[in-house]
């Protein structure tokens, strides 16, 4: 490090958790949850980024990570999960799809195409806060149990937004809503989008709220780059350009921890939820690893 901290001393009182965006790879985040809770540690405060903002309002709410994923389970299951999934252009060139399922996907793609020159986002945001008021019960941020602070960025002007008050669902389907996939979501009067476009590993931010007696554990579920994964299409390579980004930004924030729970789901796609035992599983295996750091750093 190249500045003083001077928020790096032993003893802490308590923690902030910042849990990072990542899609599908915030499945972790449940597995980090649980140790968390079979170890008697609840978090002072919790501050998310995308999906992290959604399992964290989560639990935020039912203090049971149980509840939270048997709810996330359901829901998986639902029509309303299935609407949410984008046809995957990579699928075209797949030998083992039938001529007429390759006419469909075409016919899907065709769609998109469009709409991706004529609007500004391939899906309503409709849905993605109908599915989000469904998860959190409609509730507020006065019914949770300790405090929640949740990552937007405002549209157009690209500014990061802390939310801790107001309409908790909007705050959060805000948080979620990926530029080019879901139109910016309005929350008092202003739109926001993905708060992972400015803060996908809030590590900084928590540090923002985080007391001196407190310490800051932050969970990174961003992706990471693979040889094997070299896009096929400009769609690929915009999302391979704004994954690099994300690397370089998630790298500064992690300075901000002083325990960083790094899960390996790094080379999972955002939208692949067909692992998600696996992935809660990393979750697991990567807080008991930091698990001693952070009971020298409460106990001593």
């Amino acid at each position: 490090m190249s500045w003083w901290q001077p928020w790096k001393k032993q003893h802490k009182q308590g923690f902030v958790l910042a849990l990072g965006g990542g899609g599908s790879r915030g499945m972790a985040h449940l597995g980090v949850l649980e140790v968390l809770d079979a170890e008697g540690l609840r978090p002072d405060a919790i501050v998310g980024t995308s999906i992290g903002a959604l399992f964290g309002a989560m639990y935020a709410l039912h203090t049971d990570v149980q509840v939270v994923e048997e709810k996330i389970s359901q829901f998986m299951a639902s029509d309303a999960f299935r609407n949410l999934a984008l046809p995957n252009m990579e699928h075209l060139s797949e030998d083992d799809i039938s001529w007429l399922s390759r006419m469909e996907i075409a016919a899907r793609q065709t769609v998109m195409m469009t709409r991706a020159v004529m609007d500004i986002a391939l899906s309503d945001s409709e849905d993605l806060l109908k599915n989000v008021n469904m998860l959190l019960s409609d509730a507020s941020f006065d019914d949770l149990s300790f405090p929640l602070y949740v990552t937007a960025v405002s549209f157009p002007l690209g500014e990061c937004h802390l939310f801790s008050k107001g309409d908790l669902c909007r705050s959060v389907a805000a948080s979620m809503a990926i530029p080019g996939v879901f139109k910016p979501i309005e929350v008092d009067g202003q739109r926001y989008v993905d708060g992972g476009v400015a803060s996908e590993l809030p590590a900084k931010e928590a540090r923002m709220v985080c007391g001196s007696e407190q310490c800051v554990v932050a969970v990174n579920v961003g992706s990471r780059p693979s040889k094997s994964d070299e896009p096929k299409n400009v769609m690929g390579m915009l999302d391979w350009s704004a994954g690099i980004k994300g690397v370089y930004l998630r790298q500064y924030k992690k300075d901000f921890a002083d325990v960083l729970v790094e899960p390996l789901v790094g080379f999972t796609s955002w939208d692949d939820f067909s692992h998600v035992e696996q992935e809660i599983e990393c979750g697991r295996r990567a807080m008991l690893e930091q698990l001693p750091h952070l009971k020298a750093l409460l106990y001593g």
